[in-house]
């Protein structure tokens, strides 16, 4: 434990050291993890798919804010469905604006969610969002992830129809607009991960902002148990089919990457717990202290003495 604790914080050092270096490629990464998300999945326009412009678009979005970079994810997604289909780019382009007026409406500043969510679908890892959002967001972050949801379908829908929005040309245009929006708003699989995603980081927060020890592991293991519970409802009411296999071992592997998060963020060792009692004139106050986990580096510094001073010396001392 020591030997992480001390990993931890030459890591925090470093970070605090380099921030203004640092951030710039953490934009950069997260810009080219999502184009490249998107090109591999509904890659339909192949002008999008070319590095010269993939990575002039994520050298500027590393200067870019959260909300410039999905702002520019929402374009490429747009034009990659229009490649497809203009009814579908169109719609796809209405339901993006009213999940951004949702978004923008009631939960600003978790861009990254909107993004995040749909890439966890893509790796094969999307229970560990409702973890961490639980652990470092708010009630609110509900609004983000759900949105987020809706996208990774949308784009789900789209790359599974493909052949079919492109070969109904012959359909009338109001029973193709109708058909799509039934198959994405409607969709039972969309709503149970929605459902499994918001109460998984309902959990997660109230159980983490309990005064009680290791409250964040039990956080953790609340909102993964509660996760599954809800994928089971849903599989028993809405017959939604689910691989048991896959579940739990992305249910652990999201646990497992909260945990290090949990590490990173929150270590504390409640082996040291106080409490505190004061007072003022209108209020008796009772604290509970959980010092954080820290382990001081020590800089060791080397000095080399040369055979030349040694000798040196070794005649002073003679003498």
């Amino acid at each position: 434990m020591t030997s992480l604790l001390l990993v931890k914080e030459h890591l925090k050092g470093f970070y605090n050291k380099y921030s203004y270096g640092i951030q710039p490629v953490i934009h950069f990464l997260f810009a080219l993890c999502t184009f490249a998300s998107l090109n591999t999945n509904i890659g339909y326009m192949v002008k999008l798919k070319s590095p010269l412009v993939i990575l002039p678009v994520c050298a500027v979005s590393a200067l870019l804010p959260y909300g410039a970079i999905v702002f520019l994810a929402g374009c490429f997604m747009i034009a990659h469905v229009y490649a497809v289909s203009m009814e579908m780019a169109m719609i796809t382009l209405v339901l993006i604006l009213v999940v951004a007026v949702i978004y923008y409406g009631f939960k600003p500043g978790d861009s990254v969610l909107l993004v995040l969510t749909p890439l966890a679908f893509f790796l094969k890892v999307p229970y560990v969002i409702p973890l961490l959002a639980g652990l470092g967001g708010s009630l609110a972050s509900v609004i983000p992830v759900s949105c987020g949801v809706f996208l990774y379908f949308l784009l789900l829908y789209v790359k599974q129809n493909a052949g079919a929005l492109i070969s109904e040309a012959s359909v009338e245009l109001v029973q193709r607009y109708g058909q799509i929006l039934r198959s994405v708003l409607f969709n039972q699989n969309m709503m149970v991960m929605m459902a499994t995603f918001a109460v998984g980081i309902i959990i997660v927060y109230l159980v983490r902002r309990l005064s009680m020890d290791y409250s964040w592991v039990a956080a953790i293991v609340a909102g993964s148990v509660a996760e599954l519970a809800v994928v089971f409802v849903g599989e028993f009411v809405f017959g939604v089919t689910v691989a048991v296999g896959q579940l739990t071992v992305g249910l652990l592997l999201a646990a497992a990457l909260a945990a290090v998060y949990n590490f990173f963020i929150f270590s504390v060792d409640y082996t040291r717990t106080e409490y505190v009692q004061f007072e003022d004139e209108d209020y008796y106050y009772y604290v509970k202290a959980v010092p954080k986990m820290t382990v001081s580096t020590t800089d060791v510094k080397v000095q080399k003495i040369s055979a030349r001073k040694r000798s040196t010396r070794e005649r002073n001392t003679e003498s």
